[in-house]
Parts: C-alpha cells; sequence; structure tokens
C-alpha cells in the first residue's frame, strides 16, 4: 500500500466500524486525468447505498481535517463486490475453499486464468487452487490478480 493509502485506511477503519462495517481496500488512482480516492467496504449480510452514504459522509470531513492527499480528488465509497479482489493474506485465508478466478500476466499452461476452489496462498505469494479435483500452483510472479469468481 501506498503512504496515501495507508494513513487513509488508519482514518477510515474507526469511522467504518462506527457505521458497522469494516474496509476491505483503500484505491488511490489517476483515470481520466483525474485522481480518485475509492473507499471499498464491507459487512455481513452486505453493503448497502445507505452504508456508503453513511460512511462517506462520516469520514469526509475527517479527510479534509487530516489533508492526507495535498492535491484535489474525487472520494468515492462503495461496496468490495461480489467478485472482490483477494489481497491481502486474511482475505485468502477468509475466502479458502471458495471459487476464486486467478489471472495471469501470460498465458500459464495454454490461458491467461484459471478458476477454482481456493486452496492457500503461501508466505511467498503462491496461490494454490483446485481445479477439477487436482491442486494448480501459480508462483507471485505469475498472478496478476486474484477474484472471488460468481457463477450464475
Amino acid at each position: 500500500m501506498s503512504k496515501v493509502t495507508e494513513r487513509v485506511l488508519a482514518l477510515a477503519e474507526p469511522v467504518a466500524a462506527e457505521c458497522g462495517c469494516e474496509v476491505w481496500d483503500v484505491e488511490y488512482v489517476r483515470e481520466a486525468g483525474a485522481w480518485y480516492l475509492r473507499l471499498y467496504i464491507d459487512k455481513p449480510g452486505g453493503v448497502s447505498i445507505d452504508d456508503c452514504e453513511a460512511v462517506s459522509r462520516a469520514l469526509d470531513p475527517i479527510l479534509d481535517e487530516a489533508d492526507p492527499i495535498p492535491t484535489s480528488y474525487i472520494f468515492e465509497v462503495s461496496s468490495a463486490g461480489a467478485e472482490r479482489t483477494l489481497k491481502r493474506p486474511a482475505d485468502f485465508a477468509r475466502f479458502a475453499g471458495e471459487e476464486v478466478e486467478v489471472r495471469h500476466y501470460q498465458p500459464v499452461a495454454g490461458a491467461k486464468s484459471h478458476v477454482g476452489a481456493l486452496v492457500s496462498r503461501s508466505d511467498d505469494g503462491t496461490v494454490t487452487i483446485a481445479v477439477k479435483g487436482e491442486n494448480m500452483s501459480f508462483p507471485a510472479a505469475q498472478v496478476a490478480q486474484v477474484r472471488l469468481h460468481m457463477t450464475i
């Protein structure tokens, strides 16, 4: 995490908790010529628009006062989503056994992504999933992204 996202995370966690939510992720990115600060929240049973609004309204004045970002930016609060990206070790532990999609930088075993049940993520970043009853492991250097996978 960057210093900006770490500072925002520290400010946002207690605010989200007061609103009955947890912070899933913080992004600070430049898109279409503008900077965006995005806070992704989660809670048991799912996040509503009212939850997003409550966290946004409570956190906005705190961000203004702390001023962790010296330039102008657009602030957004949203749900982590059903197909959320897994990043931290705790994310992988929480969703062990769930269906995930592992996306690769380059094709691995003939494919740019693989879908299977999450087995583990080791300390060195290797992600292991079960595909059709067989484990497949992908070293961190091959893994661009891991996200929950929902089948419709």
